[in-house]
Formats: structure tokens, sequence, C-alpha cells
């Protein structure tokens, strides 16, 4: 008899039984049974256990011999394991290559290796049915998983732990076999749209002969499959798309998704000026696009396509960032409305670190968006580099398995399987809300750019890309074929759009100027751009006492009903205390601030790492109850608040959050956004989004931004890493009226500087180089007059000295100021008077002439800073600060902010402030 004859034998409940305890603890079933159980492998994410317990004993108890009982059960499980190889293994062996043969990979997916045989195909097996099919033959079973498989989709989702997502994925996998089935209209709204994305190109490649363009050709499948997804999504719900793209496509995508005018397209290709003097403009594919679309049903769409540099993936934040903004502020209880969607380039995504930043979001409470669909045109190369030096991993959309999220592989020439693999990918988004990813396998036509030579390099792929049909061509073949249409219909389409495109150019060269929109406009309305005459005019940022004293008692009460560790209570309660005594620190103005701003109707968002408590511990926005660890905001329990206050712990991530928020502040004008770094020299990690975005965005796109950067600064002894924000950086990219660049001395200055921050008509970046050390400094407190009837002051006099007998005027910002006042009094010197420059971008030129002229006996000016020579502010104060010949009080040149040495940093500090007192020191 059969060894597995004993299967006939067995109940059902049995099965289960057994097979549970299996599952539990594979070394307590007796061996045969855990032998059995083995070779059972079911591709259990798939099916719950008892499913499979159940399957199992229908399988086992067939009404046949026993004999042959066995061997069937036996062959059951082996097209089960064949099934499972398909579905984990299918996307390696498919036919997604469009220009170049496929690598192989062992084993492969013959049935030889699950123990099967020619002889078994046209055996029946009740297996067919997990296909969503009724039993089958081997044959046909196999038919069907290649259709699933292997054909011009591969998906790759057998990793996810979700037993419910894996189910979904496969139902929806078994409609058609995962094939395409499009009606006759569709299939011509896809071949017009491809015929679009082709003549585009052409038209340009004609007329503008060498310029860079950066051609979609090798990929025109994504114009139809954006089209199709709009339409759909737009049925679905969704209201509002934000794209994000690198610059290969971005003019097609402008012209034929976006509805971009043509005219304008050409007259940057012309080189004409712009119809603004007021920025710079950037080359035609970085620039951006807001646009109102209909539907063929008629639903309006509002579809974004942002902005960005040379520096590839770091639009992929900033996307994230601007749906996050328009989610909270438009549909905050339903994120499915908003959709994101990053495009990116293979090479790039899969070496650019930014790209794990972002995928490491998506499911964070501060920064998730309810799912991305990421879009990858894969070319195969990137510039000239061939895929297999671009990454170690086998596909360039590995990333996508860090948050298990699915991947669909796609051949870009089959037109129809690209729409279809977009379809899936918004029906998977809208059902789960995570990313999906789609790695869209095409090639490039030209080089990296069209005056490029690609056979530099790949000399053999390239000529088989000069004969290679382009996918509109394949597929108007294909529909002739079919009989839907005749050539005679590809020619009245092609030259209809042609003339379209020769009708636009021809109006655009009567034009003289570049005319560019504005990004997200609608945004922006009320809001001014100014020049840095405007940006140092004083705005009202008082604030009614009455007012001030009732959030004060919110902020300094802590709910009586819950309990708190002892630290937190005496930090809480303090503030009162100090509040009363006039003494406010640092920490509780700036509670104050966001607590008048949140009763003015204004949002504020602070993010970053460890800034729910602060750093420094000084801030302590969200508190924890003790035995719970509930979260207490206080500030959202402010009396008649109107706007919302949010506080998130970012990951350990600079780069990609702060791109993120930088999103999120170029969306919300009326949203006060905060990245606060641990360390200000931390801000090194984000440095592309600092240079490419931050301090020239509206500049090179027209977009105004009112990020804040807080970057703790001083030197307390704490190395090279803990102490330098690296001032220098920020102050030479400052020109004209790009941003705002501040080293504050008080808390009140804090307050209105915070508040003048959106009190403006205008926004402008604003970085702070704020304190550490001066977080509990004795002297660095502010009155409530001070807050209440303040103003911002951005430069501040010193009124402690008789000016008459003053011989030696020094100019300094931020903590150095207290080690200066304090080595004063320590000498008694009282013809030295310290003037702090609170705001050194724009600076305040007049106010300091005007200082100048009330020391009418002085004739020692000094530049004073505890950075070296090489950092800090000198060379901007160089550059700028011509008022009166002065002297540099500094350490000299080093290549580290700090020494390491605690007992030298603290002895080359001291020496700094000597060299204030003794000219003879001057270096």
């Amino acid at each position: 008899m059969d060894r597995f004859s004993f299967l006939n034998a067995a109940h059902t409940e049995f099965f289960a039984q057994l097979y549970d305890q299996y599952l539990d603890n594979p070394d307590s079933v007796e061996p045969s049974w855990r032998s059995f159980f083995q070779g059972f492998d079911f591709g259990m994410a798939t099916y719950n256990e008892e499913n499979a317990a159940e399957q199992m004993a229908t399988y086992s108890s067939n009404s046949v011999a026993s004999g042959q009982v066995s061997e069937k059960v036996l062959k059951e499980f082996n097209v089960l394991k064949l099934i499972d190889g398909y579905r984990t293994r299918g996307h390696l062996f498919t036919k997604t290559n469009p220009v170049r043969d496929r690598r192989t990979y062992s084993p492969n997916l013959a049935i030889e290796n699950f123990g099967l045989s020619a002889a078994d195909l046209d055996t029946v097996f009740d297996a067919a049915k997990i296909l969503g099919h009724q039993p089958a033959t081997l044959k046909e079973i196999i038919r069907r998983l290649e259709n699933l498989y292997c054909q011009s989709i591969g998906v790759e989702y057998m990793y996810i732990r979700k037993p419910e997502v894996v189910q979904w994925i496969q139902d929806r996998l078994n409609i058609n076999d995962n094939l395409p089935n499009f009606n006759v209209e569709q299939k011509k709204n896809i071949l017009d749209k491809l015929n679009e994305a082709v003549s585009f190109e052409n038209f340009l490649h004609t007329k503008y002969v060498g310029q860079k363009r950066f051609s979609l050709e090798g990929g025109e499948s994504i114009i139809p499959a954006l089209d199709a997804l709009i339409e759909a999504a737009a049925e679905k719900g969704v209201e509002q798309f934000v794209m994000g793209m690198a610059h290969r496509g971005r003019l097609n995508i402008l012209a034929n998704i976006f509805g971009k005018a043509t005219q304008d397209i050409f007259s940057e290709f012309d080189g004409k000026d712009y119809d603004q003097e007021y920025f710079d403009g950037d080359v035609k594919y970085h620039l951006g696009l807001t646009s109102e679309r209909k539907t063929k049903t008629g639903k309006s769409i509002n579809i974004n396509l942002a902005p960005n540099p040379s520096h590839l993936e770091t639009v992929g934040a900033v996307i994230e960032g601007i749906t996050r903004a328009k989610q909270d502020k438009y549909f905050p209880d339903d994120f499915s409305k908003v959709l994101p969607i990053a495009v990116h380039g293979d090479a790039a995504v899969a070496g650019q670190g930014i790209v794990y930043e972002i995928v490491q979001m998506a499911q964070l409470d501060g920064y998730k968006t309810g799912g991305t669909i990421h879009l990858v045109i894969n070319n195969q190369v990137g510039f000239t580099t061939n895929y297999q030096d671009a990454r170690s991993s086998t596909y360039c959309t590995d990333v996508a398995k860090v948050t298990l999220s699915p991947v669909l592989h796609v051949n870009a020439d089959d037109t129809e399987a690209v729409v279809h693999a977009m379809l899936f990918a918004l029906d998977y988004r809208m059902t789960f809300g995570g990313d999906v990813f789609i790695d869209l396998l095409g090639y490039r036509k030209y080089g990296h750019n069209e005056g490029d030579e690609p056979r530099f390099t790949q000399p053999v792929l390239y000529k088989i890309i000069a004969r290679h049909k382009n996918p509109r061509d394949i597929y108007a073949e294909k529909l002739i074929v079919d009989g839907i249409i005749d050539q005679a219909y590809v020619n009245k389409i092609e030259s209809d759009y042609k003339a379209k495109l020769d009708e636009n150019l021809q109006a655009s060269r009567k034009k003289d100027l570049t005319i560019i929109k504005p990004f997200m406009q609608d945004e922006w309305k009320g809001f001014v751009q100014v020049s840095d005459d405007v940006m140092l005019q004083k705005v009202d940022t008082t604030y009614d006492k009455k007012k001030l004293d009732g959030i004060l008692e919110t902020i300094s009460t802590l709910p009586s009903d819950k309990k708190f560790i002892n630290k937190i209570t005496k930090i809480v309660t303090d503030r009162k205390t100090m509040y009363d005594n006039n003494q406010i620190d640092w920490g509780t103005a700036e509670a104050l601030a966001y607590g008048s701003l949140l009763q003015e109707g204004y949002d504020i968002r602070l993010s970053g790492q460890d800034v729910e408590r602060g750093t420094f511990s000084h801030r302590h926005a969200v508190v924890k109850v003790e035995d719970s660890e509930e979260e207490v905001v206080l500030l959202n329990s402010v009396k008649d608040k109107k706007g919302q206050f949010n506080a998130f712990n970012s990951f350990l991530s600079e780069y990609g959050v702060l791109g993120f928020d930088y999103g999120y502040a170029l969306t919300n004008p009326n949203a006060l956004t905060i990245w606060e770094a641990q360390f200000g020299d931390f801000s090194n990690g984000c440095q592309i989004m600092i240079d490419q975005y931050i301090s020239c965005g509206e500049d090179k796109w027209n977009n105004q931004n009112g990020i804040v950067l807080l970057l703790p600064h001083g030197y307390e002894g704490q190395g090279a890493e803990h102490s330098s924000a690296r001032m220098e950086r920020y102050l030479q990219l400052c020109a004209r009226h790009n941003m705002y660049v501040a080293d504050c001395t008080t808390p009140a200055n804090f307050f209105h500087l915070m508040r003048r921050q959106m009190k403006t008509k205008f926004r402008k970046p604003l970085v702070v180089f704020s304190p550490k050390s001066l977080l509990r400094h004795p002297l660095c407190v502010s009155t409530q007059e001070e807050l209440a009837n303040g103003s911002f002051q951005e430069t501040i006099d010193d009124t402690s000295v008789d000016k008459s007998k003053v011989k030696t005027v020094v100019f300094c910002t931020g903590k150095f100021y207290y080690d200066i006042l304090a080595e004063r009094e320590k000498l008694e010197r009282n013809d030295v008077a310290l003037v702090r420059i609170e705001q050194l971008f724009p600076l305040p030129t007049d106010q300091l002439k005007a200082i100048i002229a009330t020391y009418p006996n002085a004739d020692d000016y000094v530049w004073a800073q505890e950075e070296p020579k090489n950092m800090g502010a000198y060379s901007y104060m160089l550059v700028n600060f011509d008022l009166v010949p002065w002297r540099l009080a500094s350490l000299k040149n080093y290549s580290a902010p700090a020494s390491g040495s605690h007992t030298r940093d603290r002895r080359r500090h001291a020496d700094a402030i000597r060299m204030v007192f003794d000219k003879n020191l001057f270096r």
C-alpha cells in the first residue's frame, strides 16, 4: 500500500488540528507528518491556516482508491507548489524587456522542478480553484499562470505579510488572468494619447535640433497611462493630484497631461526673456505647473506638477509635503482625495538615498499621505552607466520592499499592459492607503540628452534601439490587425496633432516674452512678492496682554486628573512663576508665540528630531502621562484657538524631512511650518534642499515659501559636531530678497520673530540660529511688556553705557553677546558698548548707521564672533558692512568648527573674548 494511504482515513478536523500544531511547533508532530507538512509548500501568505487545513482535507478525502488518492494528493501539493513558485518568482521570467535579453535565473519554473512531468499535463487538478477557476488540466493551469505572472507584467507581492492584502492582489490578478481588457473606445483613446506623446517628441526633435529636452522616447506609454489614471481616480473620488518627476518626459507630460500651452513651451525653447522682472527663471525641463482638468465625465480635478532641480529625487520629499498640506487643509478626514505620484528614473530611484528616507515616511503619523504611486521610467541606463553597474539589487525598485509595497514590472512597449498596471496601482492605493511601485521597462532613444552620443558607451544596445519601433507604431499595428482602425486613421491623428503644434509654434514666434505661470497660485491668493526693502519694514507683532495671560494659564496647567513625572510638573508650572515675575524664558516665550498665532487662525507644524520635548528639554510641547504615555498637547487647549498645533518627532532624517516640510510650507502659507535640527550642523544632511530649494526657489520658480529652520548654534565646548550651525553657508546664499537670517538674543525677540513670519503679506524662508545654553541663561529673559507691546528688533543697542564715554563699539550676534558682557563686567570696561545684530539678512544697514552716530567719541569698531575666522558671519560682514572701519575679534582659521577637547575649546573661546578688549591681540 502507498505510504500516504493513511490520508484516506483521516478526518477533516484531525487535519486542521494537526496542521495547527505543526505551524505552532513543527517538532511536536510525528516525523512522518512533519515530513508531509514540510512538503506542503503552500504559499501560506495567501491563505489562513483554517483554509489550508480544509484544502488539504478536501484533497485527501477523494473517493478513489487509497493508493491512487495518495498519489493524487502528492500531485495536488506539487501543483500548489508550482502555483506558489509562479507567484513568488514568476516576475523573474517575464517578457518585460523590449530591447535586452533578460538575465537568467535558476531554478526556473519548469514543472520538473516541482515534482511534475509531461505525463501530468493532461491531468485535471483541483488546485486550479485557488486561481479562481474550476478544476483544470495542468496544461491549462500553466497557461493561466504564464498569463498571470510571465507576460508583459511581472508582479512582486508575496513578501507582503498581511494575508488580506495578498488575497486581494491575487483576486485582482485573477480577473481576466491579469490581461488587459479594454473596449474599442478605450483602445482608440490609448492610441490617441500615444500619438500625442510620439508626435510631440518628433516635432521638437525636428524644430529644435540638438536642444536638450530629455525626451520621453522609449517611454511614451506613460502618457496614456497617466491619462487613464487621472480619469479613473476622479471617478473614485480623488480631487487633487500632486506629481513630482525628474527631467525625462517632463515637457511631454506638461503638454499632453497638464495642458500647458505649447506656445509657452516653444517660447522657452526659443530662449526669450521672461515677462516678469523679479525672478530669473529656470530651464524648461525643471518647471512645474498647476492646472484644472475636466475629465470625460465632467469632473473637475486639480493637478500639480512640482518644479525641481537636477537633484532628481529631492522632489519626491517635496510632493509628499505638498500632498500632506493639501490633505490637512482640505480633506483632514479623507486622505484618499489627494493622490501623490512620484515619477522616478531607474538609476536615481536605486542610487539616491533620499528615496529610502521618503519610503520610510510613508506610514508615519506626521508624514503619511495615504499612499503614493511610484512610477519608474526605466531606461536601463543612467547617463552612461549600465544598469549592472548602477545597483546591487535585482531591481531598481527593491526599495519598495521596505514598506512591503507591491511592485509591477511592465514592458513599456505593451501600452495596454502599462495602462492596466496603472489602474491596478490606483485600486491598490485607494483600497489600502499604501505605496505601490510600477517599474516601466523601456529605453532611452537618444543619449542622456539629445546632444549626447550614447554609442560611445552602449554601442550594441543602441544598434537595437535604432531599429526598434516606437510604442505608437507597435500599438497601431496591433489595432489594425484586430480590425479596430486602419492606417488612414493613424495618419490622420498624426497630421492633425502636428498641424496644431505648427500653428502654436507660429503663434509663439509672434510673442516677445516667455510667460511662466505660478505654481499653486490659488493657494497664494492675497500674498505679494517683495524685495529686501519691504522685508526690512516694521511689522506689527504686538498681542493683547490679557490674551497672553490666558495662553500662559493654559500652557502652565497640566490636567489634574492625570499623573506626570515630577520634572515635567515642575517645568510646566514654573512657566507661570517666571511669567508672573517678569522673567520669561525662551521656552515660555516660544509657546506664547505659538499660542497667539493659533488664536489668530494660523496653524503650527513643528517637525524634526525630538522636537516635541526639544533636544535641550526646553519646549515640552507634547508631554506624556506617566503611567500610560498618553500625549497631552497644552497648546491645543488654548481658549478661542482657531488654528491647529502639531509637533511631530521625525525619524532620523534631515534631508527627506526638510524636503517634506518645505513642500508643506509651499502649499499652506497660513501654517507656520518649522523644521528644527537636533543640532544646527545636522542640517548638513539636507544641504541640497537648502541650496536648491530654500535659498532660490522664488528666484527660479516664482514660488514663495515661509519655511522656518531652527538651527541650535553656540559654542559651549561640546565638540565640532555640536557647536556650529555653519552660519557662513546660509549667509553666502543670501542675496536680494531670498530669505531672512536671524540670531536672536532674547526670548521676546524670538517671540516677535515667529509672529512676524506669519503677519506679513509675503513669505520668505527664515533661518534662525537658535540657542542652547541661552535657553536657561539667567540673563536671557524677557518681560510681559516686551512680549505684549514690543516688536522684532533687527538690532539691539547698548542702553547700559554712557555713550559719550564709549571708545570701542563691538558688533556681535547671538549667544556670544552674553560671553562678552560677562567679561566686560569682570574688567569693568565701561568704555566698551555691545551692539547686537539680531537679523543678519537683510542686514539692517540704516539702523546700524543710526546707532553708530550715537557714539560720538568711538574710534575702535569690532566685529566679534565665537566661530573661527573662516566660519561664522565674518566673511559676510566683510562684504556687506562698510559703514565704519572695523577689526575682527575671533579665533584663527580652523578646518573643524571646534576642538574636541573641552579645555582647549574653552581656552580658544577666552582668547576670542580677550581680543574684543585688547586691540593689540588682533590677528
